[in-house]
């Protein structure tokens, strides 16, 4: 009869298994749906963004005592936190009619955006033309000619410069919407969009479009909105509300905005950080309530604000969508701690971070100094490296500027 139990138990064990099985898959499944109703209407290649995975930073968890989470965005369909913003900001604009299908959305963009954008404009039917500083990775221009996109590469400036990357991109839109009038009103002259200061290869994807949208992602606040209903819930839910505090550096500010007013809404005694990176006058802005020092005023830099390798983060004005950000302090970051980081967590993780991501892991380690053992962090990891190899993974670019690694694990932290 022995044998006969024994097949008993196992049929008990498998029935349990096969219940707990289907509790799980019907709570991950409930989850998601609360997190992300958006996505029931959604297929093809939107479908696939946001809902990206909480990890746990071991070697940072390790080290501070703390649970450092990190949200794995570098797992998106175009490799970064900005699809979900492209799609925010596309879908908003196609339901306002401010963009028409077939028509051209543009942008000024470090990168990352660009990339997003130019990944899932054609899955609404649209083009994108992107300005960019011509001081970026040529990688992230090369992904973006890849994706179909038009590349127009500038001299860095300061944003009060009419040449600013964003001000050349607000200036494509408007050249599009033009020449797309012109074409209802059947001129089709090609001499009629003689005068735009484009050049002849962006005349002609202006030309042949229907329209052009200026994306702004600095103030447009579909930006915020993107992470104040997608990445903010997400990140409640993977916890439970256990939760002890937020920390990411800014760019256009949407990120740290809609996440931390969410969570903030969520559980006020949630606390929520900034890290902010050479050069950037945010830092100043949290902690002192002004971003000018003594050689300048606020937003009057004519050349270009930023020093530092790291791309995409750092800002030296106040954008819609970081006015809406509630934070409770902020810490500076370092070049050469975000380039440390980003090798210690190759290293010893695995994860090959680009430059933003590598800056959030310092600010969680600040945070989880600050708070003390016990606590449980969150940050994001923008992107991966893939993008950043002709810069911020080049040894001999780092060279140049004195940015070469040498710490055998935290101790440019503060952690031995």
């Amino acid at each position: 009869m022995a044998p006969v139990r024994a097949a008993g138990t196992v049929v008990i064990a498998l029935s349990i298994g096969a219940i707990l099985s289907y509790f799980l898959r019907s709570r991950s499944k409930s989850s998601s749906t609360k997190t992300s109703n958006r996505q029931n209407s959604r297929n093809g290649l939107v479908a696939a963004i946001g809902n990206t995975p909480l990890i746990r930073i071991n070697s940072l968890s390790d080290a501070t005592g703390c649970e450092i989470l990190g949200k794995a965005e570098f797992l998106n369909p175009g490799g970064s936190v900005k699809d979900r913003v492209a799609v925010k900001i596309i879908e908003e604009a196609l339901e306002s009619e401010s963009l028409a299908p077939g028509g051209v959305v543009t942008e000024g963009s470090a990168g990352s955006t660009a990339i997003s954008l130019a990944t899932v404009a054609p899955a609404y039917g649209c083009k994108c033309h992107v300005v960019i500083p011509d001081d970026v990775a040529i990688e992230k221009s090369q992904i973006l000619e890849a994706l179909g996109a038009t590349v127009e590469r500038v001299r860095p400036v300061s944003i009060t410069h009419r040449d600013h990357y964003v001000n050349v991109a607000r200036r494509r839109a408007l050249e599009a919407n033009e020449i797309a009038s012109k074409h209802q009103n059947n001129t089709k002259d090609g001499s009629q969009i003689n005068g735009y200061t484009s050049d002849k290869e962006t005349q002609s994807i202006l030309y042949e479009c229907k329209g052009g949208f200026f994306a702004d992602q600095f103030e447009n606040l579909a930006n915020f909105r993107a992470h104040y209903e997608g990445t903010g819930p997400e990140i409640w839910e993977q916890v439970r509300g256990n939760l002890d505090a937020f920390v990411a550096a800014a760019g256009t500010g949407g990120t740290v905005s809609g996440i931390s007013k969410f969570l903030k809404e969520k559980n006020s005694s949630i606390k929520c950080f900034l890290i902010d990176p050479p050069g950037s006058g945010l830092f100043n802005k949290v902690t002192r309530g002004v971003m000018y020092t003594r050689e300048e005023a606020e937003g009057q830099r004519l050349k270009n604000p930023f020093d530092t390798i790291t791309e995409g983060i750092g800002i030296n004005r106040l954008t819609e969508n970081f006015k809406l950000a509630e934070l409770d302090g902020a810490f500076r970051g370092t070049d050469i701690e975000a380039v440390e980081m980003s090798r210690y967590l190759l290293k010893n993780d695995g994860l090959f971070l680009g430059s933003s991501s590598a800056m959030n892991c310092v600010g969680a380690v600040r945070v989880a100094q600050a708070l003390g053992p016990g606590h449980t962090i969150v940050t994001i990891l923008c992107d991966n490296g893939m993008r950043h190899l002709t810069k911020f993974y080049n040894a001999q670019y780092l060279s140049r500027y004195g940015l070469t690694p040498s710490a055998t694990g935290l101790e440019f932290l503060g952690l031995h």
